[in-house]
């Protein structure tokens, strides 16, 4: 037995399991043993930021941080889904060796979203003059002119992320999702440095912190952006001869149904931090967004290995490849049951982590933490099968759910939170989520079975 489990460990063993098998899972496995090592590099960073950040700012500025960029963070949903319209659209026109019309894909794409944002963010210079952040954020009076300096600054470096990280989406739907999650590993490097350097020659500023983090993901985007359309990318370099709007019908099919779902998933997720904060104060903030922190860690690595099916579905399912689809989702499954098992252990070690990780001054409540693993384990059952959905542009089921939930989200939130606190805030989003996790199973069944009909097939 022992020499048996020593030999399926044996060098042979590994190399076979990484060239073996159909070119498609190859890949995947690839850039899933890629993206450990890169996100385990990551999560590090992300979590050392926790502590240093709160370090630098103190925990209820740091509060005020998360939740401005969550607020600002919205201005997302002006992509109207066209990033994810490029993922599907890119994929599907270099699968079918149609390299011109994929260059057309991203040209358009790079043109209608820098005036999308250009506009957007014109609007936003206007609107700020007469927005007060101090009542938005429930702080002092005495911090309204430096919030509404720190929301340009970080609305402005927003605007340029929001274009320029279109390169990690051309990176992903090309299947290399790890090459993308270094980039973000990266920026996230940056921003340690540089806050560092902060601590060790400034005291405490929301502004330079602004600076830092919206400022590094920009000079790493950007730097990559230049590098792979001199390189790799070269035949698909965005031109103006190649912007067409007339394309931008084609994206926008997909797009805009991906744009509403963007929305939805935008107002579950983000809408916590700002409905803590008007009921019970930023410190609150800062200790649901540990606790989030904490089990985003088990969503973050089940991610990382679902990242390469999105697009090596959508080929896949181009190639009518329905055995090696039925196959991958059988063994994530298999995967997310292992996964589930790990969250628990990690709710019941959770008070040592939070002493080790932030401290013993900011207490954690326990049912806080059991809620948060829960909420981890249903977003990961999810989105198993929304990438399959995702990716092959079925998504009409969860356009219908996903807004109807999303439009529930706020008051279900709210209400659970006055009823029972901190805890029913999350407690509403458990609910949301698990509703939302009923209706992509369903669909996928129906479609490998080839049973989908109306909806079920859109």
């Amino acid at each position: 037995m022992l020499k048996s489990k020593l030999k399926s460990l044996s060098p042979d063993f590994i190399i076979n399991f990484f060239t073996k098998g159909h070119e498609r899972s190859r890949k995947a496995k690839r850039n899933i043993f890629a993206s450990f090592m890169v996100k385990g590099i990551s999560i590090l960073i992300s979590l050392a930021l926790v502590p240093i950040t709160i370090k630098y700012v103190n925990p209820t500025n740091y509060g005020i941080w998360l939740t401005l960029s969550s607020i600002i963070g919205w201005a997302s949903f002006f992509d109207i889904g066209f990033g994810n319209g490029l993922r599907n659209r890119f994929t599907e026109a270099i699968t079918l060796g149609k390299h011109e019309l994929a260059r057309i894909y991203i040209s358009t794409t790079y043109a209608i979203l820098s005036i999308i944002i250009l506009t957007v963010f014109v609007i936003f210079l206007f609107v700020n003059f007469w927005l007060d952040w101090s009542k938005i954020l429930n702080t002092s009076p005495d911090m309204a002119s430096g919030l509404n300096v720190l929301a340009i600054i970080v609305f402005a470096f927003f605007s340029m992320q929001f274009v320029f990280q279109l390169i990690t989406t051309i990176l992903t739907a090309d299947q290399k999702p790890a090459l993308a999650g270094f980039l973000n590993m990266l920026s996230s490097l940056l921003s340690l440095i540089l806050i560092l350097i902060l601590i060790k020659f400034t005291k405490g500023n929301l502004i330079y912190l602004g600076y830092v983090m919206g400022g590094s993901p920009i000079i790493i985007l950007l730097g990559s952006t230049i590098w792979f359309f001199r390189k790799k990318y070269r035949q698909y370099k965005p031109s103006f001869l190649f912007v067409k709007f007339s394309y931008a019908k084609d994206l926008m099919n997909l797009g805009v149904q991906f744009f509403i779902i963007q929305i939805m998933a935008i107002t579950i997720f983000t809408t916590s931090n700002i409905i803590i904060s008007q009921l019970f104060g930023p410190a609150e903030v800062t200790i649901y967004n540990i606790a989030l922190k904490y089990f985003s860690l088990p969503i973050a690595v089940f991610n990382i290995i679902l990242a390469p099916f999105w697009s090596a579905f959508t080929e896949a399912y181009c190639r009518s490849d329905h055995a090696w689809i039925k196959s991958s989702v059988k063994g994530l499954l298999k995967i997310w049951a292992l996964m589930s098992v790990l969250t628990i252990i990690m709710i019941f070690s959770a008070d040592l982590i939070y002493r080790i990780w932030v401290g013993p001054e900011i207490k954690i409540p326990f049912g806080i933490t059991c809620l948060m693993g829960l909420y981890a384990i249903m977003i990961n059952w999810n989105n198993i099968f929304a990438f399959f959905l995702n990716g092959i542009g079925k998504i009409r089921v969860q356009l219908y759910s996903s807004t109807i939930l999303g439009v529930l989200t706020i008051p279900v939130a709210v209400l659970f939170g006055k009823a029972i606190g901190l805890e029913g805030v999350i407690l509403g989003s458990c609910l949301i989520m698990f509703l939302n996790s009923l209706f992509t199973p369903i669909q996928y069944f129906k479609i490998v079975r080839g049973t989908a009909t109306g909806i079920w097939l859109k």
